[in-house]
C-alpha cells in the first residue's frame, strides 16, 4: 500500500479533493486554475492508480462511488491538516483576530481589557462579536470563542478560564439589611432581582431551603442579561445573583459587596479554537495573553480557590 501511496502525486488528491466536495469537475477546474480536461484526467490517473471507480459520471454532475466517498473523507482530512499547518507556518502574527463570547462576559470582563491586548500587538486587529448560540468555529469567520459549558467540543481546544460560579452581589444599603453577621435567610425578604431558578440553587446552597422545600416567592425583576440585572440592583438597593469575577471593577470600588462565599453552578469559561489551529501566530499571542489576565484578576483566582477544578478539555 505504501508503494501505491508513493507513486500518486499529491496533485491527483488535491484534484479529487476539490471534485469530490464540490459534485463537479468544472466547478473544481475553476477553484483550482485549472481545466476542466485536466481535472478529468488527473482523476482518470488516480482510478486508474487504485483500480476503483472514484464517479460516476453524469451530464452535469458527478457523484461518489462508495470507494470514493470514502477517500473524499481521508483526503478532505488530510487537506484541511495540511493547509491549517501551511497557514499556521505562514502567519506572521498580524491581521484580524475575531472574537465571539457571551454579552455579559465580553461587557464586563473583555472588552475593557482589550486595548491592552492591542498595545503589546499593534499588528492584530480585534473584532468582537456577542452572541448567545455557539459558533461553528470550523465553518464561520472567528478565530477563537469565550464559551461557558464543561468543554468537551469534539475538534476543539478548549482552556478553562476560571468558573461561571454564581452568588449574591449586593449595595452597601441592601448588606446593611442582612444583619451582622450577614444572614443568608433574610434575602428571603430582600428585594431580589433575577430568575426564581438562580435563587432557588442559591438558597439551596447555602442551606436556607431543602431540596424537597418549595422555591421562596419569584423576584420582581428579571432581564436577559447579567449586566442589565445587576445594574437594576444597584439602581435599587437590592440584591442580585451574579458572577464576582465579572463585576470585580464594581466591587472593588465599594458599589457592590459579596455578602456570602456561598456560590452555585458547574460550568466555566473557556477559550475555544480548532486543535489544527492552535500555533496560529494571532490565536497564540491571544492565548497567552488572555491566560494572564486571569491569572492577574484577584475575583478570577478567589472564585479557582474554592471551586474544585476540572479536567482541561480538547
Amino acid at each position: 500500500m505504501s508503494d501505491i501511496l508513493a507513486r500518486i502525486p499529491l496533485s491527483a488528491i488535491r484534484v479529487f479533493e476539490a471534485a469530490a466536495r464540490l459534485g463537479s469537475f468544472t466547478r473544481a477546474a475553476e477553484e483550482l486554475g485549472i481545466t476542466q480536461a485536466a481535472v478529468s484526467w488527473q482523476v482518470k490517473a488516480l482510478e486508474e492508480r487504485l483500480d476503483r471507480r472514484l464517479f460516476v459520471r453524469r451530464p452535469r454532475e458527478v457523484i461518489l462511488t462508495p470507494a470514493g466517498e470514502r477517500l473524499a473523507r481521508a483526503a478532505t482530512e488530510a487537506m484541511t491538516s495540511l493547509r491549517s499547518a501551511i497557514n499556521d507556518l505562514s502567519e506572521t502574527g498580524e491581521g484580524i483576530l475575531c472574537i465571539t463570547t457571551l454579552q455579559t462576559l465580553a461587557t464586563q470582563w473583555l472588552a475593557g481589557r482589550l486595548g491592552a491586548f492591542q498595545l503589546a500587538h499593534p499588528k492584530i486587529a480585534v473584532r468582537l462579536d456577542t452572541n448567545n448560540r455557539v459558533v461553528d468555529l470550523t465553518r464561520e469567520d472567528f478565530d477563537v470563542a469565550i464559551r461557558a459549558g464543561r468543554g468537551g467540543w469534539p475538534g476543539m481546544e478548549a482552556i478553562r478560564l476560571f468558573p461561571s460560579a454564581q452568588t449574591v452581589l449586593c449595595t452597601p444599603a441592601a448588606m446593611a439589611a442582612l444583619g451582622v453577621p450577614p444572614d443568608p435567610g433574610r434575602l428571603l425578604e430582600a428585594r431580589r432581582v433575577g430568575s426564581d431558578g438562580e435563587w432557588k440553587a442559591w438558597f439551596r446552597a447555602a442551606g436556607v431551603i431543602g431540596d424537597g422545600a418549595d422555591a421562596p416567592a419569584a423576584p420582581r425583576i428579571t432581564a436577559d442579561t447579567q449586566t442589565l440585572e445587576v445594574a437594576t440592583a444597584m439602581a435599587n438597593d437590592g440584591v442580585a445573583i451574579a458572577s464576582p469575577v465579572m463585576f470585580g471593577r464594581e466591587l472593588s470600588a465599594g458599589q457592590l459587596i459579596q455578602p456570602f462565599e456561598i456560590y452555585f453552578g458547574e460550568s466555566s469559561y473557556w477559550l475555544v479554537y480548532p486543535q489544527d489551529r492552535r500555533r496560529a501566530g494571532k490565536i497564540a499571542a491571544f492565548r497567552e495573553w488572555l491566560l494572564a489576565e486571569v491569572a492577574n484578576d484577584p475575583y478570577a483566582q478567589k472564585v479557582l480557590a474554592q471551586i474544585p477544578p476540572v479536567a482541561a478539555a480538547s
